[in-house]
This record gives structure tokens, C-alpha cells and sequence, in this order.
């Protein structure tokens, strides 16, 4: 452990030398099936040669420049996120938080533009996480990430907080200064919390009743996650606005904010910026990451290996209900419910060779590379199945 690192994680003692696809190893040559994927950042897997081959070119090229400049990359990538999506404009920066902090200031900037200034108040979910920044943490619900960070401890600080699923309890809340609904179509950190089959088809109903803007955070549930480029399409709606990243750079840091024209034509220069944000480098391996993600073979590859998991855990728990009793989610992003502490169970499957991340709720979380074989998934299977025993 470094003497010269700021104590912000509880480091697990391990250290690794390079990756191979879904496959980490250490310096002492043992490895590990990788099924966190840096939490659901490395969505090709390690060592990818297409994303080397991306990088490599690029950097010999040109990394940065700053947004003071025409660049082409991002121009490209830009194109290629709208063509794929709901969007007509897109916002680079580096990270699911500043996606967020972006996503909070463009709804009321919308709504201060258009007159009406007492939209300020943004709908938000139980169980909710969006970064650790000032505005994600007051956005999300973990009362330990605000504890010490807030001037007033009392304050809503503009978020309105209700419970999943229950939309007649979300419209009651709605009011003069109502102005978005944000939340995440599928909760990462908060326990693979999928919603309801037609919440978010209600929740765009109401959005546009009350001229709500509706704004979905995708940045562990988007690029290919759930089987589909976009979680979202999964209900067949179109939000106002998605913050993107994680698996958006495969590892190489990059966050996006996709929105419509009817939001976009209120942003002026200067409104909102930048310095890192979709420079060449970032953006020139964020589009070899969308081009292969986007391939029909590698979405049904994770919605089919998705069944298969589902399936293999399923019969794991019809004997073990002592140690885990659920499976849920969608795609490879899953969840498994535990009734032995989660991270008792993360720690033996890591012992036996699975990598694995904890969430809210007593979950563990599966995120595995996007391109894992059936070979690499049953692997999986035989592990949790041998870790699951060892609780007996």
C-alpha cells in the first residue's frame, strides 16, 4: 500500500501486469477472469488489437489540441453517436460525473432560457448514484458519499427524491419548479435495479404533459451493456438527454452528453466547457470502441451469453437459497442477490479466480467484457457454483 495515495479506497492486495482479453494477470503469474471489467469500463476486454491499433495511430498523430479548435475525431465520433441514437448534438468531457454536472446545468439552462426561472428542481431515484461530485452526490442517495461534503446537511440542494417504480407518487411531486426527471434506466451501484416494463414509457408521458425535460444516466447501463447500444431502447423511448462514459472509451477516459436540438439551441459558447473533453486521442479510440460495439454479432452475443448466465445462476441458487437467492438484470449487466454478506462472497470468488464488483442492496455485480466467449462465461459459472458450495 502507497504512503503517498489518498486514503478513498480500501484497496483489495492485488496488482496486476497486463490483461488479455478477459483475462488479468499478476506478477507471480496467476490470473483472473475478469468479470467487473474495471466496472464496466473495459467493455472489449484487455489488450484489444483493435483498440490498440486505434491509439497507436492516433498517438502518433496528435493528442490535444483543446475545444478552442476545430477537431475532426470528435466531429466524427459525434456524428456516429447521433446516427446511433436519440440525439442531435453531443458534449464531450471526461467522466460519468462531469457527464452528470453537465446533464443537471443544460436542464435548468433550458428552462432559465425559455423564461421559465422557477424550474430549477430535478425528480430523482432511491437508490440512485451519479458520481461523486458535489452535484452527483446531492443527485444520488448514499447518505455516507454526502456525510462531511455539504454546506447545509438539510439542504435537497434542488433534487426531489421518490421511490422507483411508483408513478403516481412521482407526479404528485411534480410542481411549478419541476424542471426534469433524472434517474438510470438500470441502477448500477444501487443493486442492478432494472425498471419497471413500462415506467420510463410513463415517465415520458408525464415529461411531456408538464414540459419536463426526461434525462436518463447510461453510464454503466449504455454502449452495448444490455444487449442493445442504449438501455433505453429496451422501452422503446426517446429521452431529451443521456449521460454517457464508461465503456464509451474501453478504458481510455471519456464521457459524452447526448441531447436534442430542443436543448441545444439554448447553449451558447461559453454557457458550459471542456479542456480535456473529446480531444483527438480520447475520441479516436471512443469511435473504434462504438464501430465494434455497434456489430449485430457482438449485441447478441450479450444478450444471448445474458440468458445463459441467467439460466446456469438460477440453477446454482435452486440449490444454495441459504447463500444467494436471485438473479437479475439485463445483457452482462447482472446482478446476483445475496443472503451471506456480498463481500464475503466477492472475496472467495476472487480467491478462486473470478473478479467481481460489490453493489447496494447485498448485491454483487457481473460486468464482464462485452466479447467473453460461452467457454469464458461457463468458466464463470464453475467458479460461482464452487464458491457458492464452499458457504455450505
Amino acid at each position: 500500500m502507497s504512503n503517498y495515495l489518498l486514503s478513498t479506497y480500501a484497496r483489495i492486495n492485488l496488482s496486476f501486469t497486463h490483461g488479455k482479453g478477459p483475462w488479468l494477470f499478476t506478477d507471480d503469474k496467476k490470473k483472473y477472469l475478469d468479470f467487473a471489467s474495471g466496472i464496466a469500463v473495459s467493455c472489449l476486454g484487455h489488450s484489444n488489437p483493435v483498440l490498440l491499433k486505434a491509439l497507436k495511430s492516433q498517438s502518433e498523430k496528435l493528442w490535444h489540441t483543446s475545444n478552442l479548435y476545430n477537431i475532426k475525431e470528435q466531429e466524427i465520433l459525434a456524428e456516429e453517436l447521433c446516427n446511433k441514437s436519440f440525439a442531435d448534438r453531443v458534449f464531450f468531457c471526461n467522466s460519468g460525473a462531469e457527464a452528470t454536472e453537465g446533464l443537471i446545468k443544460l436542464a435548468r439552462k433550458y428552462h432559465h432560457k425559455r423564461g421559465d426561472f422557477l424550474k430549477k428542481e430535478i425528480i430523482v431515484l432511491d437508490n440512485a448514484f451519479h458520481g461523486r461530485t458535489i452535484t452527483g452526490i446531492q443527485a444520488g442517495s448514499n447518505s455516507l458519499h454526502k456525510e462531511g461534503f455539504l454546506a447545509n446537511e438539510d439542504c435537497s440542494c434542488g433534487f426531489v427524491r421518490v421511490p422507483m417504480g411508483d408513478i403516481k407518487y412521482l407526479e404528485k411531486k411534480i410542481n411549478l419548479n419541476t424542471a426534469a426527471i433524472f434517474f438510470e434506466p438500470i441502477q448500477g451501484e444501487g443493486g442492478i435495479n432494472v425498471c419497471p416494463e413500462n415506467y420510463l414509457m410513463d415517465i415520458r408521458k408525464i415529461c411531456n404533459k408538464n414540459n419536463l425535460l426526461m434525462i436518463l444516466d447510461e453510464v454503466q447501463s449504455g454502449v452495448g451493456r444490455t444487449g442493445k447500444m442504449f438501455a433505453y431502447e429496451w422501452w422503446k423511448i426517446k429521452p431529451d438527454m443521456v449521460g454517457m462514459a464508461k465503456g464509451l472509451g474501453g478504458g481510455f477516459p471519456i464521457g459524452a452528453i447526448l441531447l436534442k436540438n430542443k436543448i441545444a439551441k439554448y447553449i451558447n459558447p461559453g454557457s458550459h466547457g471542456s479542456t480535456f473533453g473529446g480531444n483527438q486521442l480520447a475520441c479516436a479510440v471512443s469511435l473504434a470502441v462504438i464501430r465494434e460495439i455497434s456489430k449485430k454479432k457482438l449485441l447478441n452475443n450479450v444478450i444471448n451469453l445474458g440468458i445463459f448466465l441467467e439460466k446456469k445462476i438460477n440453477k446454482i441458487i435452486s440449490n444454495n437459497t441459504q447463500v444467494i437467492t436471485e438473479v437479475f438484470g439485463k445483457g452482462l449487466m447482472l446482478g446476483i442477490k445475496c443472503k451471506i454478506p456480498n463481500a464475503d462472497l466477492a472475496k472467495t470468488l476472487r480467491e478462486k479466480g473470478l473478479l467481481v464488483v460489490t453493489a447496494s442492496n447485498n448485491v454483487i455485480r457481473l460486468l464482464p467484457p462485452l466479447n467473453i466467449t460461452k467457454k469464458e462465461a461457463q468458466k464463470a459459472i464453475d467458479i460461482i457454483n464452487e464458491a457458492v458450495n464452499a458457504f455450505k
